[in-house]
C-alpha cells in the first residue's frame, strides 16, 4: 500500500488526547502542534483514522509544504506539487478553507483563488487539456499559513468527524460530538461508573459515553469524501475497516449513563439521538432540574456542558445557577465533576475551587474544563484509574 503523511487536526487543547489516540492505533507520530497532529499511514490508516478516532476534525493527506511570502511564491509552490497523483482529469477541486498565522500571506479567499490557478496550471499541462468540467469525485484542499511556511492537505473526510450521523436534532448551543468525547477522555471514567449529565441537551455526552461503552467507532455509520476517490483507497480497504470496527462492537455492556434536562422536548431529541446512534437501551434520560439532582450510589462522574451566560439576558441568571451546582454537588460527597464553562465566576459560584483547570477551545470561544476529583472507590468496587 501506498504511504502517506496525514493530518489529523483537531480542538486547541486536545493535542494530547489525539495523539494517544493515534499511538493507540500503531501509527507512528511526526508531529505535534497546535491543532493537530501528523502521522505516518497507508491507505488503511487513512479509512481507520477517519473511522476510529474520537477527538479528531478530520484526516488530511498531506500533499506538501514550503515557503512563501509573496503570491508569486504561492502559486510556484502550488504548481510544484504533484496533483495528479490524486486528483483525475474530471475531479472536481478546490480550496475548502484556508488559515494564516503570522504569515505575510494573510486573505484567505485571495490564498484560495492563487492556489486553484496554479493547480488548473499543474493540471492543465499534465492532462493536455485547457478546460475542466471537474463532475467527477470531489477533492476539497485546506492550507494552513504558519510563519510563511504552507502545508497542503488533500481532505479525505468531507464533513467534520464530529458529524457521527447520529445527531439529526440538537439544543440551541450544542457541544461538537468530537469535544464531548474529548471531555469524557480527560476523566477515569469507564463503563463500570455511573454517569450523569444533568444538563444533556440534546444527549451528547451520554450518548458519546455509550459509545465508548460498547467499543463503538465513531466514524462506522457515516461516509467520507475518500471513498469516492478513484485509484487513491480501494473499496476494499474502507469494507476492512468497517469490519473491524464492527467486530468491536458490545451492544450487551449495561452503563448506568443517566442525561437530565429542564426542557422536555431536548429529553425526547436525546433520546431520538441515542436511538439512531444504536445506544437508546444503555442510557436512561429524564426531565429534572439541576435542583433535583441526587444519586443513592456512590463514587459517580458528573461530566456536564452546562449553560454560560454568553446570550445577555441570561447572565443575570449564571450566578443563582452555579452555586445551585455546587450545592447539589457537594451533597454527592464522594462524586467527581467536570464541567467546562466560560462563564468567567463558575468556580467562585460553585464554591469551591477546581483541583485542576484546563483551558480548552469550544469553536472560537475560550473555555474552562473545570475539574474536581472525589475520592476513589474501594479497590475492587469500581476502577480507580487516575485522571489523565
Amino acid at each position: 500500500m501506498r504511504k502517506y503523511e496525514l493530518i489529523a487536526p483537531c480542538h486547541f487543547g486536545m493535542e494530547a488526547l489525539l495523539k494517544r489516540e493515534i499511538d493507540d492505533l500503531g501509527y507512528d507520530i511526526t508531529e505535534v502542534a497546535d491543532g493537530r497532529v501528523t502521522f505516518f499511514g497507508d491507505e488503511e490508516a487513512l479509512c481507520r483514522g477517519n473511522i476510529f478516532l474520537r477527538t479528531a476534525e478530520r484526516i488530511l493527506i498531506k500533499v506538501g509544504s514550503f515557503h512563501a511570502e509573496s503570491y508569486e511564491e504561492l502559486f510556484q509552490g502550488t504548481k510544484a506539487l504533484p496533483w495528479e497523483e490524486y486528483i483525475p482529469e474530471d475531479g472536481k477541486f478546490w480550496v475548502a478553507k484556508a488559515a494564516s498565522v503570522k504569515s505575510g500571506l494573510y486573505s484567505p479567499s485571495d490564498i484560495q483563488s492563487v492556489m486553484k490557478k496554479a493547480m488548473v496550471e499543474r493540471l492543465k499541462e499534465v492532462y493536455h487539456v485547457s478546460w475542466f468540467s471537474e463532475e467527477g469525485a470531489r477533492f476539497p484542499i485546506r492550507v494552513f499559513l504558519m510563519k510563511d511556511q504552507v502545508t497542503v492537505g488533500l481532505d479525505s473526510t468531507g464533513e467534520s468527524l464530529h458529524k457521527r450521523g447520529y445527531r439529526k436534532l440538537v439544543a440551541q448551543a450544542p457541544i461538537a460530538e468530537n469535544l464531548a468525547a474529548a471531555l469524557i477522555m480527560l476523566t477515569p471514567w469507564n463503563g463500570n461508573r455511573i454517569l450523569v449529565d444533568p444538563f444533556c441537551g440534546s444527549g451528547t455526552i451520554p450518548i458519546e459515553a455509550a459509545m465508548m461503552a460498547a467499543g463503538m467507532a465513531p466514524g462506522m455509520k457515516r461516509n467520507f469524501t475518500a471513498e469516492s476517490w478513484p485509484g487513491v483507497v480501494a473499496p476494499k480497504v474502507w469494507r476492512d475497516a468497517r469490519e473491524e470496527a464492527e467486530e468491536l462492537v458490545d451492544l450487551q455492556v449495561k452503563p448506568d449513563i443517566q442525561g437530565y434536562d429542564i426542557d422536555d422536548h431536548m429529553v425526547s431529541i436525546a433520546r431520538e439521538n441515542a436511538r439512531l446512534a444504536g445506544v437508546e437501551h444503555m442510557i436512561h434520560f429524564q426531565r429534572r432540574d439541576v435542583r433535583e439532582l441526587s444519586h443513592p450510589k456512590k463514587y459517580g462522574f458528573i461530566i456536564t456542558n452546562p449553560p454560560y451566560g454568553e446570550r445577555l439576558h441570561d447572565k443575570e441568571q449564571m450566578p443563582a445557577l452555579y452555586k445551585i451546582i455546587g450545592e447539589r454537588f457537594r451533597i454527592l460527597d464522594s462524586w467527581s465533576m467536570y464541567l467546562i464553562s466560560a462563564y468567567e465566576n463558575a468556580e467562585r459560584d460553585i464554591g469551591r475551587k477546581a483541583d485542576r483547570n484546563r483551558k480548552i477551545y469550544n469553536g472560537m470561544m475560550k473555555t474552562y474544563y473545570y475539574q474536581y476529583l472525589g475520592p476513589k472507590p474501594p479497590r475492587g468496587q469500581a476502577s480507580s484509574e487516575e485522571p489523565r
